[in-house]
């Protein structure tokens, strides 16, 4: 491994695909484009198809041919403030959604159109224009709606999420480069915005006729909009700021009924966040700390039974993020800083292998599913910066583990088979 390493160093790519030896598990480099990156890890990035797989890189948007691993660019990109940016593939047709800016901007508030674009024709339809200041939308299952939030009127600029942000800079003295890297200052820009109080409306917007319907006014910041994979109407939002001092996860139908939380803290300094779904829709899954750095669950929730189960994990195996296989009998992480101020984690991409604990005794409809995760390392990530978040997610045939890593420098998409040869 050293020897690769020295040899991506010196110019070269990292090599094609190799065996960790620390685990005895395949790797493979999917991109061949310095600085690429995948997508967050809660966005559908795959085609309906279960074949291709989109990434960014600093050209545009690419697609990688998951069988033959053959890339190509999708959509080229421009540069600065102005570009095209993913929201994610299709869950009904094999397309990608993108936002691109309309020429039309008005007093420099950001005018963005939702676009859809053919994965295999690059054929590309111009579906909606968002309200002016509209943050990255969510397209729903039927790809019948998106919904985002904007502010209510003109705001100070230097009151928003991503004012100025700083680059942090990678051991070579360089600032780090990657649609998944943390700006240095992200934690004062998130106090900033938390503490504004900005009003705001979260919406939903029609992408045949283009008429928006507003689901909430309010001063919180909301974000992080998630549609279920497979009902069309219900979203996940959350209320953004420190974790410890909001209930952050949400849910609400596309007509504004049952906006409701979705975990209630029960104690001090307990935090909550990084909720994605589950392929089938059944399950909104979370990171859950009580309190934090102490105590590490992945924990679930099912909107229809009102079921809520919760694996619990080992100190050192806490990730950034958590994804769950299409058939739900495995999750993955991208592992995480041992010093993060959210949780204690080791640098090591890792399976999950989830068992229910034996219930001998009483057991009702609203007692918590407990349970435990046991882990498997599959990739050393001793040499990744982990201000690039890796991001994990599995493959459609759940063979592979998708993640970004710039363990060899410049950060490229990697992915890592699950079972050993």
């Amino acid at each position: 491994m050293q020897a690769l390493v020295q040899s991506a160093c010196a110019g070269a790519k990292p090599p094609v695909t190799w065996i960790d030896p620390d685990t005895g598990h395949r790797v493979w480099r999917l991109t061949d484009e310095p600085n690429s990156s995948g997508l967050y890890f809660n966005l559908n990035a795959c085609t309906p198809d279960r074949k291709t797989l989109v990434y960014t890189a600093p050209g545009g948007i690419y697609v990688v041919d998951l069988a033959t691993k053959k890339t190509r660019l999708l959509i080229a990109d421009g540069t600065g403030e102005k570009h095209v940016s993913v929201i994610n593939a299709g869950f009904k047709s094999n397309s990608v959604f993108v936002t691109r800016p309309e020429p039309n901007e008005k007093a420099g508030r950001r005018i963005r159109a939702i676009w859809k674009i053919d994965v295999y024709s690059g054929r590309m339809t111009k579906l909606a224009v968002l309200p002016a200041g509209t943050g990255t939308p969510s397209i729903n299952a039927d790809e019948s709606l998106a919904a985002g939030t904007c502010d209510e009127g003109p705001v100070d600029p230097s009151l928003e999420y991503g004012f100025n942000p700083k680059a942090p800079v990678g051991a070579d003295g360089k600032p780090l480069v990657g649609s998944l890297v943390r700006p240095a200052n992200k934690s004062q820009m998130m106090m900033r915005r938390f503490a504004a109080h900005i009003p705001l409306l979260l919406f939903t917007i029609d992408l045949k006729t283009g008429k928006t319907t507003t689901l909430l006014h309010t001063t919180d910041w909301l974000d992080h909009l998630l549609f279920s994979p497979t009902d069309a109407s219900l979203l996940m939002y959350g209320h953004q700021g420190p974790w410890q001092s909001l209930d952050p996860l949400w849910l609400i139908r596309t007509d504004g009924t049952e906006n409701s939380n979705v975990e209630k803290r029960r104690m001090a300094m307990e935090i909550a966040g990084h909720a994605f779904w589950a392929a089938d829709g059944g399950t909104m899954w979370y990171d859950l700390q009580t309190p934090i750095g102490v105590d590490y669950w992945l924990a679930g929730f099912n909107p229809k039974s009102r079921l809520r189960t919760w694996y619990h994990l080992q100190r050192g195996e806490w990730c950034l993020h958590y994804n769950v296989s299409s058939d739900g009998r495995l999750f993955c992480g991208d592992g995480g800083d041992p010093g993060s101020d959210r949780g204690q984690g080791s640098k090591w991409i890792e399976l999950f292998r989830p068992e229910s604990v034996r219930i001998n005794g009483v057991n009702q409809p609203d007692f918590i599913q407990p349970g435990v995760l046991h882990s498997e390392r599959l990739v050393n990530m001793s040499r990744h910066d982990y201000r690039l978040e890796p991001n994990a997610r599995f493959t459609p045939d759940g063979k592979m583990v998708i993640f970004t890593s710039n363990m060899f420098g410049p950060g490229y998409v990697f992915g890592v088979e699950v079972n050993k040869l």
